[in-house]
């Protein structure tokens, strides 16, 4: 007896070792991008069901021919016939067609899971042909409503009144940072994401879910391809140029995906009123190696190398304002230059185990290292006069009469060396077809070098201005000055900075219904700890702190197809380092974190008109700040004061109406209306410097029907003023001047010579999977917006000039893009 259960448990141990299978895995989308749930995936008598996000994995027979059925009751069966090799895993992405005889309204499904969550998915060919002055994910963003951006030359956004400090950034779920230094628009030659590598983008703008970091604003998650066969592409325009590479091993376990990008802004710089050798030079380089180690276990490495280098000699300058009755000039004359470095390396290990179709487990670890250098030495020698109106004279245009002279010379030399390092761990468990829970603990570690040098010395019809801070009465020329000798600003500190924070997070979701009504329900909560310790001061105290947050979502069983959604909790943002220093650069080690409790209520309505799909979003948002760092925005550097003096507000409205306004391409308007506001240390509300009361955004593509390969994309934004424009060293409660309206508009046109849509015969294409040739034309309408406002003073009247700083004039740009 003994012998014939061992004989039986040797064979079938036998057939277990040396059975020959393989494994089919991937996710089952619809004609919309949308993951279809419950898709019956069948070999022979053998099949599973994808789960909410249209995940399936099945093993299969190696080494013989199968025919794999993918069958839904809403959508059009699909099949494949292929032969696997033995422990090969391999992936494919169906999509799914609606039946042509499926009536009746539209039903709720796994589909939903970003409309359930608030989540905005931009498609990532969107993002690669609008056209804009710094083109890519943040250049489609600064349309949507909510997102607000007055500088076309930088990748910075503010999301419904926070600064561009307060916005969450992943890629393949590992957290990316800006640079430090950075303080001019024009000094951002690329953002980290490069869109030519891009899958899929979700953006959130507010009351996200517990498993984001510690930011007040919002969510950007960027997911790069996993390639799926060879595949190449390049693009190359008057500003520069990319290469994109793909590749896939034989037995499909390993897959690249490597990217190179090189821009020059000078066509835009050179755009600008101030004359200028212009020598930047932003290039980088960016890798995705994915290895399918088994069935179960995953493996990824994300690498990225970026050298900026921005070389800046300032000639000459001539900025006219004032009124047509009394126009006014300034005249600058500049002599120095300003050389700035900045230097990335970045890299992160991902790894994936799925040990069985309900539970994932995921291990992060990425390593973050800066070395930036920002060195300047400008002297502006100014004259600030009446302008001659006269058409017929020899001298119109040119100053006639000056009302102040004077000069001023800037000078730097900061350094800064900052090294990251990320260890984090995630989990994923489906309970049941209902309930799902989700966890992750992360370990952060930040070691900050940092040097600051800067001083300005201004110089007024002669006589040097020293600091406005000083407690002293000077009224030259009429007295002499008695008082000490000082620059107009001086900011000097040494920082040797670290930091050790472990942050985490649990939450909870829960799928039901209320007879015919479906809800969805999203319950969480994140901690996080950390302590400053610097060198030159004593080391701060350990902080923590809690934010529980929310989601609710119903999808009423009503004839037209709408969904309705309640968001909010607690949100911390523990100081990063730049939120540590305070106006002269000092770093205060026990800044706290900045609290903000959110409530957004939204409405989702998906109904179709000509035929079409569409849907209208909006949403209604308030938010109470405590504790609140305040700070001031010059063109897009942010200094802190790093006291948590103050509170704050913000409340508004979005709504964005997306669809199919030409056939077959998706476009949107957007409209946004916000109010922010700050209390300091009990002095009343004012507005804050991202107070911008209204927006209005467009995104729109079109073809022309006789000929569909000639295709026009524009993107048009408008914004009412940022306050700000104030003088160095102003009291905001004395200066609440707002700048002028922001108004934009970029028009791209393309020639379509081939895509998939657009086949052609000519051989020349043959290689290409697609070719289209086009021409930008970026501020159209030739707007004059400003960033900032330069202040020179009036010797006779003793008054102060606002002389607007106007960013990039109308500029032509041709481009080219191929693939293979």
């Amino acid at each position: 007896m003994k012998k014939r259960i061992f004989l039986v448990f040797f064979c079938f141990l036998a057939q277990f070792i040396l059975a020959q299978t393989a494994r089919i895995k991937g996710v089952i989308l619809d004609e919309f991008n949308n993951p279809i749930e419950k898709v019956t995936v069948s070999v022979g008598d053998k099949g599973t069901e994808t789960n909410k996000n249209g995940f399936y994995s099945l093993e299969v027979p190696a080494e013989k021919e199968i025919t794999i059925v993918f069958s839904h009751v809403s959508f059009k069966s699909a099949t494949i016939i292929t032969t696997l090799k033995k422990n090969e895993d391999f992936e494919f992405y169906p999509v799914l067609n609606d039946r042509v005889n499926q009536i009746g309204p539209v039903t709720v499904t796994g589909t939903s899971k970003k409309r359930v969550e608030g989540v905005t998915s931009i498609d990532p060919v969107v993002i690669r042909t609008i056209p804009g002055a710094n083109a890519g994910i943040e250049n489609v963003l600064k349309t949507l409503p909510g997102v607000y951006s007055n500088n076309e030359l930088s990748t910075s956004y503010a999301v419904r009144g926070g600064n561009y400090d307060e916005n969450l950034v992943y890629v393949n779920e590992i957290e990316v940072y800006r640079p430090f230094l950075i303080r001019s628009g024009q000094q951002e030659g690329l953002s980290f994401t490069n869109t030519n590598m891009v899958e899929n983008v979700d953006f959130s703008a507010g009351g996200f879910q517990a498993k984001y970091g510690d930011k007040l604003s919002s969510v950007l998650d960027i997911t790069y391809r996993n390639p799926k066969q060879f595949a190449a592409g390049i693009e190359a325009s008057l500003m520069g140029g990319s290469a994109t590479v793909e590749a896939v091993s034989k037995n499909q376990k390993w897959s690249n995906i490597t990217g190179i990008r090189y821009r020059d802004n000078s066509l835009l710089v050179n755009s600008k009123e101030t004359e200028t050798n212009f020598r930047p030079s932003f290039a980088d380089v960016q890798t995705l190696v994915n290895f399918n180690a088994s069935t179960k276990w995953s493996w990824s490495f994300l690498g990225n190398i970026s050298q900026n280098k921005y070389n800046y000699e300032p000639l000459t300058r001539q900025t006219n304002f004032g009124t047509v009755s009394e126009p006014i000039a300034l005249v600058v004359v500049y002599d120095g230059q300003e050389k700035d470095k900045y230097l990335t390396l970045f890299g992160a290990l991902k790894s994936v185990y799925q040990y069985n179709a309900n539970n994932k487990l995921k291990f992060i670890a990425s390593t973050y290292h800066t070395q930036e250098q920002e060195y300047y030495d400008i002297l502006a020698q100014y004259r600030l006069g009446e302008v001659d109106s006269n058409i017929g004279s020899e001298t119109f245009g040119d100053v006639v009469y000056s009302r102040g002279i004077g000069s001023q010379l800037s000078h730097a030399r900061n350094d800064l060396d900052a090294l990251i390092f990320n260890a984090e761990t995630k989990g994923f468990h489906e309970i049941n077809e209902k309930t799902q829970i989700e966890w992750g603990i992360k370990y952060t570690k930040e070691d900050i070098r940092d040097r600051i040098v800067e001083w300005e010395v201004i110089d007024s019809a002669g006589f040097s201005l020293p600091a406005p801070i000083l407690d002293y009465q000077n009224d030259q020329p009429y007295n002499p000055y008695v008082g000490p000798l000082a620059p107009y600003q001086n900011r000097r500190a040494t920082n040797y900075t670290t930091i050790n924070r472990i942050s985490g997070y649990a939450q909870w979701n829960y799928k039901g219904a209320f007879g015919e009504h479906k809800y969805w329900m999203n319950l969480g909560v994140r901690g996080h700890q950390w302590q400053v310790k610097n060198t030159n001061s004593v080391d701060g105290d350990s902080q923590f702190v809690v934010s529980p947050r929310a989601q609710f979502a119903i999808k009423p069983n009503w004839e037209k197809d709408m969904l309705f959604r309640i968001s909010g909790g607690m949100y911390y943002q523990p100081p990063f380092y730049r939120e540590l220093r305070d106006y002269d650069g000092v770093v205060q080690p026990n800044v706290k974190a900045q609290k903000s409790v959110h409530f957004v209520v939204s409405n989702d309505y998906s109904f179709k008109l000509w035929t079409r799909p569409f849907k209208l979003v909006s949403e209604a948002y308030y938010k109470k700040n405590t504790d609140v760092n305040t700070y001031t925005i010059d063109n897009v550097r942010i200094r802190y004061l790093a006291n948590n003096d103050a509170e704050a507000y913000a409340y508004g409205f979005d709504a964005r109406l997306n669809g199919e306004f030409v056939p077959g391409t998706e476009s949107w308007f957007s409209f946004g209306y916000l109010k922010t506001e700050e209390n300091q240390n009990d002095r009343g509300y004012i507005a804050r410097p991202t107070d911008q009361r209204l927006k209005f955004g467009l995104l729109f593509q079109d073809y022309m029907p006789n000929i569909p390969n000639f295709k026009v994309y524009l993107n048009l934004v408008y914004n009412t003023g940022l306050p700000g424009g104030s003088p160095s060293y102003a009291d905001p409660y004395d200066y609440q001047l707002r700048l002028k309206d922001y108004r934009r508009a970029d028009v791209g046109f393309s020639y379509v010579f081939k895509d998939q849509e657009i086949q052609s015969s000519k051989k020349w294409l043959k290689p290409f999977t697609d070719f289209s040739l086009g021409l930008e034309i970026f501020n159209l309408f030739n707007n004059q917006n400003a960033i900032t406002n330069t202040w020179v003073r009036d010797v006779y009247t003793k008054s102060q000039y606002g002389v607007p700083n106007y960013l990039t004039t109308r500029v032509f740009n041709v481009k080219l893009i191929a693939h293979l």
